[in-house]
Protein backbone atom coordinates (compact mmCIF):
# COMPACT_ATOMS: atom_id res chain seq x y z
CA UNK A 1 0.00 0.00 0.00
CA UNK A 2 1.25 3.18 -1.17
CA UNK A 3 1.67 5.73 1.90
CA UNK A 4 -0.24 9.13 2.16
CA UNK A 5 2.67 10.80 1.41
CA UNK A 6 2.83 9.36 -1.60
CA UNK A 7 -0.85 9.44 -2.52
CA UNK A 8 -1.12 13.31 -1.87
CA UNK A 9 -0.92 15.63 -4.36
CA UNK A 10 0.41 19.69 -4.20
CA UNK A 11 -2.39 21.99 -4.37
CA UNK A 12 -3.23 23.89 -7.39
CA UNK A 13 -4.67 27.21 -8.35
CA UNK A 14 -3.71 30.97 -8.05
CA UNK A 15 -2.00 31.39 -4.89
CA UNK A 16 -1.43 34.91 -3.15
CA UNK A 17 1.21 35.29 -0.75
CA UNK A 18 0.65 37.00 2.29
CA UNK A 19 2.59 39.99 1.64
CA UNK A 20 0.09 41.31 -1.19
CA UNK A 21 -2.88 40.12 0.33
CA UNK A 22 -3.29 43.12 2.47
CA UNK A 23 -2.97 44.65 -1.15
CA UNK A 24 -5.39 42.42 -2.91
CA UNK A 25 -7.88 42.86 -0.63
CA UNK A 26 -7.67 47.02 -0.71
CA UNK A 27 -7.87 47.22 -4.53
CA UNK A 28 -12.08 47.24 -4.01
CA UNK A 29 -11.58 50.11 -2.09
CA UNK A 30 -8.49 51.88 -4.17
CA UNK A 31 -10.89 51.86 -7.18
CA UNK A 32 -13.73 53.30 -5.77
CA UNK A 33 -11.32 55.60 -4.52
CA UNK A 34 -10.39 56.38 -7.69
CA UNK A 35 -13.89 56.67 -9.54
CA UNK A 36 -14.79 59.33 -6.94
CA UNK A 37 -11.41 61.30 -7.49
CA UNK A 38 -11.59 61.23 -11.15
CA UNK A 39 -15.48 63.39 -11.29
CA UNK A 40 -14.51 65.63 -8.14
CA UNK A 41 -10.93 66.53 -9.64
CA UNK A 42 -12.92 67.22 -13.15
CA UNK A 43 -15.43 69.19 -11.24
CA UNK A 44 -12.03 71.50 -9.46
CA UNK A 45 -10.55 72.11 -12.98
CA UNK A 46 -13.99 73.03 -14.59
CA UNK A 47 -14.37 75.29 -11.66
CA UNK A 48 -11.35 77.29 -12.82
CA UNK A 49 -12.50 78.15 -16.49
CA UNK A 50 -15.12 80.31 -18.23
CA UNK A 51 -16.59 77.55 -19.95
CA UNK A 52 -19.88 77.38 -21.31
CA UNK A 53 -21.42 74.57 -23.45
CA UNK A 54 -22.48 76.97 -25.95
CA UNK A 55 -19.42 78.71 -26.19
CA UNK A 56 -17.20 76.07 -26.58
CA UNK A 57 -14.79 77.98 -28.18
CA UNK A 58 -14.60 80.72 -26.17
CA UNK A 59 -13.29 77.88 -23.06
CA UNK A 60 -10.54 79.57 -21.10
CA UNK A 61 -8.90 79.26 -17.36
CA UNK A 62 -10.22 82.38 -15.62
CA UNK A 63 -7.99 81.38 -12.46
CA UNK A 64 -10.73 81.82 -10.10
CA UNK A 65 -12.66 84.21 -11.39
CA UNK A 66 -16.10 82.59 -10.86
CA UNK A 67 -15.25 82.51 -6.99
CA UNK A 68 -14.21 86.13 -6.47
CA UNK A 69 -17.85 86.59 -8.95
CA UNK A 70 -19.63 85.33 -5.92
CA UNK A 71 -19.01 87.67 -3.44
CA UNK A 72 -20.82 90.50 -5.31
CA UNK A 73 -23.34 87.62 -6.76
CA UNK A 74 -26.71 88.20 -4.82
CA UNK A 75 -27.44 85.01 -5.97
CA UNK A 76 -25.12 83.16 -4.53
CA UNK A 77 -25.75 84.69 -1.09
CA UNK A 78 -29.24 83.62 -1.80
CA UNK A 79 -28.26 80.43 -2.47
CA UNK A 80 -26.08 79.76 0.92
CA UNK A 81 -28.86 81.41 3.03
CA UNK A 82 -31.49 79.43 1.48
CA UNK A 83 -29.34 76.25 1.78
CA UNK A 84 -28.60 76.17 5.38
CA UNK A 85 -31.99 77.90 5.92
CA UNK A 86 -33.76 74.47 4.86
CA UNK A 87 -30.52 72.40 6.41
CA UNK A 88 -31.00 73.67 9.51
CA UNK A 89 -34.82 73.39 9.65
CA UNK A 90 -34.80 69.86 8.53
CA UNK A 91 -32.53 68.72 10.47
CA UNK A 92 -33.94 70.31 13.99
CA UNK A 93 -37.44 69.30 13.51
CA UNK A 94 -36.93 65.82 12.28
CA UNK A 95 -34.20 65.51 15.36
CA UNK A 96 -37.08 66.42 17.79
CA UNK A 97 -39.56 64.43 15.61
CA UNK A 98 -37.35 61.37 15.72
CA UNK A 99 -36.37 61.19 18.89
CA UNK A 100 -39.98 61.62 20.26
CA UNK A 101 -41.03 58.77 18.85
CA UNK A 102 -37.70 56.75 19.56
CA UNK A 103 -38.68 57.15 23.24
CA UNK A 104 -42.20 56.18 22.70
CA UNK A 105 -40.99 53.32 21.04
CA UNK A 106 -38.18 51.98 23.62
CA UNK A 107 -39.75 49.44 25.66
CA UNK A 108 -39.98 46.42 23.57
CA UNK A 109 -43.31 44.92 22.65
CA UNK A 110 -44.59 43.47 19.65
CA UNK A 111 -46.71 46.42 18.85
CA UNK A 112 -43.76 48.77 19.30
CA UNK A 113 -41.88 46.51 16.77
CA UNK A 114 -44.53 46.62 14.53
CA UNK A 115 -45.24 50.54 14.46
CA UNK A 116 -41.50 51.14 13.95
CA UNK A 117 -41.53 48.65 11.14
CA UNK A 118 -45.04 50.62 9.53
CA UNK A 119 -42.67 54.42 10.07
CA UNK A 120 -39.83 53.04 7.96
CA UNK A 121 -42.43 53.35 5.21
CA UNK A 122 -41.66 56.57 3.67
CA UNK A 123 -38.04 55.85 3.34
CA UNK A 124 -39.28 53.14 0.77
CA UNK A 125 -40.50 55.03 -1.53
CA UNK A 126 -37.82 57.35 -3.68
CA UNK A 127 -37.58 60.82 -2.69
CA UNK A 128 -38.77 61.88 -5.86
CA UNK A 129 -41.85 60.21 -5.75
CA UNK A 130 -42.69 61.17 -2.14
CA UNK A 131 -42.29 65.40 -3.62
CA UNK A 132 -44.85 64.17 -6.75
CA UNK A 133 -47.09 62.50 -4.54
CA UNK A 134 -47.22 65.71 -2.02
CA UNK A 135 -48.11 67.94 -5.01
CA UNK A 136 -50.85 66.20 -6.27
CA UNK A 137 -52.39 66.23 -2.44
CA UNK A 138 -51.01 70.16 -2.12
CA UNK A 139 -52.87 71.03 -5.32
CA UNK A 140 -55.15 73.59 -4.86
CA UNK A 141 -57.92 72.29 -6.57
CA UNK A 142 -58.48 68.70 -6.29
CA UNK A 143 -55.63 68.22 -3.46
CA UNK A 144 -56.94 66.36 0.01
CA UNK A 145 -54.71 68.43 2.15
CA UNK A 146 -56.14 71.33 0.63
CA UNK A 147 -59.24 70.30 1.32
CA UNK A 148 -58.81 69.17 4.94
CA UNK A 149 -56.90 72.97 5.24
CA UNK A 150 -60.30 74.25 3.90
CA UNK A 151 -62.14 72.67 6.84
CA UNK A 152 -60.26 74.82 9.55
CA UNK A 153 -60.79 77.82 7.51
CA UNK A 154 -57.29 78.20 5.11
CA UNK A 155 -59.18 78.41 2.03
CA UNK A 156 -57.16 78.10 -1.26
CA UNK A 157 -54.01 77.65 0.49
CA UNK A 158 -51.20 77.92 -2.05
CA UNK A 159 -48.64 75.68 -0.75
CA UNK A 160 -45.29 75.16 -2.86
CA UNK A 161 -46.74 77.79 -5.46
CA UNK A 162 -46.06 80.64 -2.67
CA UNK A 163 -43.18 82.23 -2.34
CA UNK A 164 -44.37 82.30 1.88
CA UNK A 165 -45.10 79.02 2.35
CA UNK A 166 -42.85 76.91 -0.42
CA UNK A 167 -40.18 76.53 2.35
CA UNK A 168 -42.48 75.22 4.64
CA UNK A 169 -44.34 72.57 2.42
CA UNK A 170 -40.79 71.01 1.12
CA UNK A 171 -39.60 70.66 4.61
CA UNK A 172 -42.82 68.89 5.48
CA UNK A 173 -42.15 66.38 2.64
CA UNK A 174 -38.88 66.52 4.20
CA UNK A 175 -39.53 65.35 7.69
CA UNK A 176 -41.69 62.85 6.15
CA UNK A 177 -39.34 61.23 4.41
CA UNK A 178 -36.67 61.22 6.46
CA UNK A 179 -37.63 61.35 10.03
CA UNK A 180 -37.69 57.60 9.96
CA UNK A 181 -33.86 57.44 9.33
CA UNK A 182 -33.55 59.41 12.73
CA UNK A 183 -36.46 57.83 14.76
CA UNK A 184 -34.54 54.38 13.93
CA UNK A 185 -31.15 55.19 14.99
CA UNK A 186 -32.16 56.58 18.03
CA UNK A 187 -34.27 53.69 18.63
CA UNK A 188 -31.35 51.62 18.32
CA UNK A 189 -29.34 53.84 20.89
CA UNK A 190 -32.01 53.87 22.90
CA UNK A 191 -31.95 50.04 23.03
CA UNK A 192 -28.91 49.26 23.51
CA UNK A 193 -28.10 51.51 26.73
CA UNK A 194 -26.95 49.80 29.67
CA UNK A 195 -30.07 49.82 31.95
CA UNK A 196 -27.84 49.52 35.30
CA UNK A 197 -28.28 53.33 35.97
CA UNK A 198 -31.93 53.78 35.13
CA UNK A 199 -32.67 50.70 37.34
CA UNK A 200 -30.65 52.74 40.48
CA UNK A 201 -32.72 55.68 39.37
CA UNK A 202 -35.63 54.34 39.39
CA UNK A 203 -34.79 52.32 42.90
CA UNK A 204 -34.01 56.06 44.24
CA UNK A 205 -37.25 57.84 42.71
CA UNK A 206 -35.20 60.04 40.78
CA UNK A 207 -37.16 62.65 38.43
CA UNK A 208 -37.71 61.27 35.00
CA UNK A 209 -36.96 64.49 33.45
CA UNK A 210 -33.90 64.33 35.41
CA UNK A 211 -33.08 61.06 34.49
CA UNK A 212 -33.33 62.35 30.42
CA UNK A 213 -31.15 64.90 30.87
CA UNK A 214 -28.61 63.60 33.34
CA UNK A 215 -28.61 60.18 32.32
CA UNK A 216 -30.52 59.12 28.78
CA UNK A 217 -29.37 62.45 26.67
CA UNK A 218 -25.59 62.43 27.33
CA UNK A 219 -25.25 58.83 26.93
CA UNK A 220 -27.50 58.89 23.27
CA UNK A 221 -25.27 61.84 22.32
CA UNK A 222 -22.69 59.71 20.24
CA UNK A 223 -26.08 58.43 18.26
CA UNK A 224 -27.80 61.76 18.27
CA UNK A 225 -24.46 63.57 16.54
CA UNK A 226 -24.27 60.77 14.13
CA UNK A 227 -27.93 60.77 12.95
CA UNK A 228 -27.62 64.59 13.04
CA UNK A 229 -24.47 64.32 10.35
CA UNK A 230 -25.79 61.76 8.65
CA UNK A 231 -28.85 64.01 7.72
CA UNK A 232 -27.22 67.42 7.93
CA UNK A 233 -24.99 66.35 4.89
CA UNK A 234 -27.84 65.09 2.75
CA UNK A 235 -30.06 68.56 3.63
CA UNK A 236 -27.34 70.31 2.77
CA UNK A 237 -27.05 68.83 -0.73
CA UNK A 238 -30.83 67.98 -0.81
CA UNK A 239 -31.94 68.06 -5.12
CA UNK A 240 -34.83 65.63 -5.56
CA UNK A 241 -37.59 66.95 -3.07
CA UNK A 242 -36.76 70.56 -4.30
CA UNK A 243 -36.92 69.94 -8.01
CA UNK A 244 -39.94 67.56 -8.14
CA UNK A 245 -42.00 70.15 -5.90
CA UNK A 246 -40.87 73.48 -6.88
CA UNK A 247 -37.98 73.97 -9.38
CA UNK A 248 -36.02 76.12 -7.09
CA UNK A 249 -39.23 78.35 -7.28
CA UNK A 250 -41.11 80.79 -6.59
CA UNK A 251 -38.71 82.77 -8.01
CA UNK A 252 -35.58 81.86 -5.93
CA UNK A 253 -37.26 80.91 -2.80
CA UNK A 254 -35.62 77.17 -3.00
CA UNK A 255 -32.59 78.02 -4.89
CA UNK A 256 -30.02 75.53 -2.80
CA UNK A 257 -26.99 74.51 -4.17
CA UNK A 258 -27.82 71.37 -5.93
CA UNK A 259 -30.96 73.03 -7.55
CA UNK A 260 -28.54 76.29 -8.46
CA UNK A 261 -26.19 74.13 -10.03
CA UNK A 262 -28.44 72.28 -12.07
CA UNK A 263 -30.36 75.39 -13.45
CA UNK A 264 -27.07 76.98 -14.19
CA UNK A 265 -25.69 73.61 -15.78
CA UNK A 266 -28.48 72.72 -17.67
CA UNK A 267 -30.32 76.20 -18.54
CA UNK A 268 -27.47 78.61 -18.79
CA UNK A 269 -24.86 76.16 -20.13
CA UNK A 270 -22.45 77.95 -17.39
CA UNK A 271 -20.11 74.89 -16.60
CA UNK A 272 -17.81 76.77 -14.90
CA UNK A 273 -20.21 78.74 -12.50
CA UNK A 274 -21.54 75.03 -11.97
CA UNK A 275 -18.69 73.10 -10.81
CA UNK A 276 -17.70 76.31 -8.58
CA UNK A 277 -20.85 76.25 -6.78
CA UNK A 278 -20.73 72.05 -6.34
CA UNK A 279 -17.01 72.68 -5.16
CA UNK A 280 -17.94 74.82 -2.56
CA UNK A 281 -20.67 72.59 -1.10
CA UNK A 282 -18.28 70.16 -1.29
CA UNK A 283 -15.91 72.39 1.19
CA UNK A 284 -19.17 73.19 3.07
CA UNK A 285 -20.33 69.24 3.74
CA UNK A 286 -16.33 68.79 4.52
CA UNK A 287 -16.06 71.70 7.32
CA UNK A 288 -19.47 70.37 8.92
CA UNK A 289 -18.84 66.82 8.71
CA UNK A 290 -15.12 67.39 10.53
CA UNK A 291 -16.55 69.36 13.43
CA UNK A 292 -19.13 66.72 13.75
CA UNK A 293 -16.66 63.67 13.82
CA UNK A 294 -14.25 65.82 15.88
CA UNK A 295 -16.73 66.23 18.82
CA UNK A 296 -18.02 62.54 18.16
CA UNK A 297 -14.03 61.71 18.89
CA UNK A 298 -14.16 64.02 21.67
CA UNK A 299 -17.15 62.44 23.21
CA UNK A 300 -15.55 58.99 23.12
CA UNK A 301 -12.47 59.61 24.66
CA UNK A 302 -13.88 61.62 27.49
CA UNK A 303 -16.10 58.30 28.19
CA UNK A 304 -13.11 55.89 27.89
CA UNK A 305 -11.77 58.28 30.60
CA UNK A 306 -14.85 58.17 32.96
CA UNK A 307 -15.24 54.62 32.18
Amino acid sequence: MASTATLRKPASGFRISRKMLPYVLSLPALLVCIGILIPFITAVIYSFQRYRLSQPWARQFNWGENYLNFFTDPAFWNTLKVSLLYAGLTVTLELLLGLGIALLLQRRSTVNNFISIMLLLPLMIAPALAALMWKLMTNPSFGILSYLASLIGLHDFRWASSPSTALLTVVLVDIWVYTPFIMILLLAGLRSLPTQPFEAAALDGVPRTFVFFRITLPMLTPYILTATLFRLLDSIQQFDIIYAMTQGGPGNTLTVFQVEAYLNFFQSTNVGRSAALMVILWAITYFLSNMFIKNWLRLRERARGEA
